[in-house]
C-alpha cells in the first residue's frame, strides 16, 4: 500500500506494562485475541510486532486508510498512540472525509478505543513471565 497522508494521532498512558497493554490492544481490536488477523470488518492486519506496533489497513470506494497503534514505555506505564493515515480520492472522498474526520466522529471513536484498551489492561493484566 502506498504511503498515505497523515491525519492525526491520539494517545493515552496506560498504568500497566507493555506486555499487558499489548494484550489489551489485541483484546480490544481482535475478535480472537490469540489471532491478530481477526480484526474488525473493513480492516486487514498490516503488521503485528509484539509488543510495539499493531497496524491495520483498509480501503473502500471513498478512502484508503491505515490505523497504527504504537506502544512505548513511560515512567508511569505504557503510552499507546493511535495514528491515522488516509487518502480520500475524488469528490466523493472529500465528502466522506468531511463526514468522518471533519465532523469529529473519528476523534470520538479513536479516543473511545484507547479508553477501552486502558480498561482492558487494568481489568485483565497479563502475568509476568
Amino acid at each position: 500500500m502506498e504511503r498515505l497522508p497523515y491525519i492525526d494521532e491520539h494517545a493515552i498512558t496506560v498504568p500497566a506494562n507493555r506486555a499487558t497493554t499489548w494484550h489489551a490492544v489485541l483484546r480490544t481490536m481482535c475478535s480472537n485475541p490469540d489471532d491478530p488477523t481477526t480484526v474488525p470488518f473493513g480492516f486487514t492486519l498490516d503488521t503485528a510486532e509484539q509488543p510495539d506496533r499493531f497496524a491495520l489497513r483498509g480501503r473502500h470506494w471513498f478512502a484508503k486508510y491505515k490505523l497504527i497503534f504504537l506502544l512505548t514505555d513511560t515512567d508511569t506505564g505504557t503510552r499507546v498512540a493511535a495514528q491515522t493515515w488516509a487518502a480520500f480520492p475524488g469528490f466523493k472522498g472529500k465528502i466522506y472525509r468531511a463526514l468522518v474526520i471533519g465532523s469529529g466522529g473519528h476523534r470520538v471513536v479513536v479516543r473511545r478505543m484507547l479508553k477501552h484498551i486502558a480498561e482492558q489492561a487494568l481489568s485483565a493484566p497479563t502475568p509476568q513471565r
